[in-house]
């Protein structure tokens, strides 16, 4: 509870976050361990020798009191590589480079030692010191190997090297263990947008079990499909026999008010066997395809209006590719227009384009369905007195019910509100991209 705000700065995808799994670990240990070696060697190895160095000078300072500068020079100072000599003026600070983290050290240790008035680590690899002793100003120069370890950052350098190499082999095998989840994840998104993908399981061996389930489920849902399909298509081809007979037999029947009540209660049971058909067809017409969604809309919705009932538009004026089943697509937009023609008399048709998806939009001013209705409205063979009425020639309660499984079977969705506008139905067809 107390992480939930780091949730928004966290990698989304599951290659950046084991990815980050990777390198937290790395980043700390080479953290833990550059702080070791900087304070045991930076700090310890170079106060060990600044501390020699320290008795080294105070030797030459010695005999530079004993025998005087130039013989001191010749017998100490070139022998032991240190080169003193009056100074005329020394700096007011001392002067040491921005990364040399050592320095800080050497400055700290051979101020406690003599009475410095100056040190300066600019030159490349000597120290100049300048001190007084005994009432005189030096300047004391000499290497600076002699107080702080040579070449400090190779151990670091070659840390983080072999830190960046190893991880770019771990990355490489990532990404080879997160290939067969990624190819799965396409595999599933595509068939949830109703495609079929070639896909077979590799990688370990639990990916391999999530993959194999996820092919046992689809060929347990295209089996499902394939049978309401049969199902649906063998008994309303069945029903189509019979009612041709009935068909026949009124037509030859004299006009009077039960026959034509007969006719009538015929023609009903055709428009609901069409409407079975309808319904078991969808999603085994065609295959997605890449299609402007901007036309398909145009089409459906110029099938449907008539000079008396115009439909108002609000369509860019740009061009949509989406992998959809046109013929589906144009069904679901035509029924709802229908409904909104039907039940309305002013219906207004929307496209909204969002980086994901597109919303396709149709209103009406008709009654509309109430909030505890909607979710029924949904579903197949429901029929609602308040919006869809027989006596009205409506149909078996399949029409949103067609649109709800052709938005699933493109990966989106159906919603039903209240228009703000109009004071009708809003339906909203989202399409996935």
């Amino acid at each position: 509870m107390m992480f939930r705000w780091l949730k928004n700065y966290m990698p989304r995808g599951l290659y950046w976050r084991a990815a980050l799994i990777l390198l937290l670990p790395f980043l700390a240990l080479q953290i833990i361990v550059s702080v070791v070696f900087i304070q045991r060697h930076f700090e310890d190895v170079t106060r060990q020798m600044t501390e020699n160095q320290m008795v080294v000078i105070e030797h030459v300072l010695d005999v530079i009191d004993d025998e005087g500068l130039e013989i001191a020079q010749f017998t100490a100072g070139d022998p032991l590589n240190i080169d003193v000599a009056r100074a005329a003026d020394a700096p007011s600070v001392d002067r040491k480079l921005w990364y040399d983290i050592s320095g800080i050290t050497i400055i700290n240790r051979l101020r406690r030692a003599f009475d410095v008035q100056a040190i300066d680590l600019t030159t490349n690899r000597r120290v100049i010191l300048y001190l007084n002793d005994r009432g005189q100003d030096f300047r004391v120069e000499f290497p600076r190997r002699t107080v702080s370890a040579r070449n400090p950052h190779q151990l670091l350098v070659l840390m983080v090297l072999t830190g960046l190499f190893m991880s770019l082999i771990s990355f490489a095998f990532l990404r080879n263990q997160l290939r067969p989840i990624k190819r799965l994840a396409r595999a599933s998104e595509a068939f949830g947008r109703g495609r079929v993908e070639d896909y077979s399981p590799s990688g370990a061996v639990e990916v391999r079990a999530a993959g194999n389930a996820f092919l046992d489920m689809r060929n347990r849902i295209e089996r499902q499909i394939e049978q309401r399909t049969l199902l649906l298509s063998g008994v309303s081809h069945d029903l189509r026999t019979p009612l041709t007979r009935l068909q026949l037999g009124l037509a030859m029947m004299p006009d009077d008010a039960e026959v034509k009540d007969l006719r009538s209660d015929v023609d009903d049971m055709r428009q609901m066997i069409d409407a079975f058909l309808e319904f078991a067809r969808e999603g085994a017409e065609d295959e997605p395809v890449p299609t402007d969604v901007i036309d398909l809309v145009n089409d459906a919705v110029d099938m449907c209006e008539t000079s008396d009932n115009p439909v108002t538009r609000i369509i860019p004026d740009t061009s949509v590719s989406v992998a959809v089943r046109p013929t589906a697509i144009k069904r679901a937009v035509g029924n709802l227009v229908s409904n909104g023609l039907k039940y309305g008399t002013n219906v207004r048709v929307s496209i909204i384009i969002h980086g994901r998806s597109v919303v396709i939009r149709i209103e009406d001013d008709g009654p509309g369905i109430p909030a505890s209705d909607r979710a029924a409205a949904v579903r197949p063979f429901t029929r609602l007195d308040a919006a869809r009425n027989q006596n009205q020639g409506g149909s078996v309660g399949l029409g949103l019910a067609i649109v709800t499984d052709i938005a699933r079977q493109h990966g989106g969705s159906l919603s039903l509100s209240k228009s703000s506008d109009l004071g009708g139905l809003r339906a909203d067809l989202v399409l996935a991209r």
